[in-house]
């Protein structure tokens, strides 16, 4: 086997990688696209969904407590495998009390 015949052999996987790959990131691509359109976010990037995602704290192996934002009112939420649960509320304007320190035990 001469080196003409390995080197179009290395050229020949560089190219059907650089293809798989192009491939992958064009398929990746179109995904978010679609999951973006469904979820409701606008060409230009902006939000048209009435539920914004702000923070999330997990409590145990299935429940978490979750703070999002729907239409200007945040709202903090208990969710677990079972159910949704409104936990607090503060009006659009307002903004959620800022957490107490932690303290330190011995």
């Amino acid at each position: 086997m001469g080196i003409g015949a390995v080197l179009s052999s290395i050229l020949a996987i560089v190219v059907a990688l650089a293809l798989v790959l192009g491939m992958a990131w064009g398929v990746i691509w179109l995904l978010k696209k679609l999951q973006d359109r469904q979820l409701g976010v606008a060409a230009n990037g902006e939000s048209e969904a009435p539920i914004r995602f702000l923070r999330s704290m997990p409590l145990g192996q299935r429940e978490r407590v979750v703070l999002i934002e729907a239409r200007g009112e945040t709202m903090l939420v208990g969710v677990t495998a079972g159910s949704v649960t409104l936990l607090a509320r503060w009006p659009e304007g307002q903004i959620p009390p800022k957490p107490l320190p932690a303290q330190v035990r011995f």
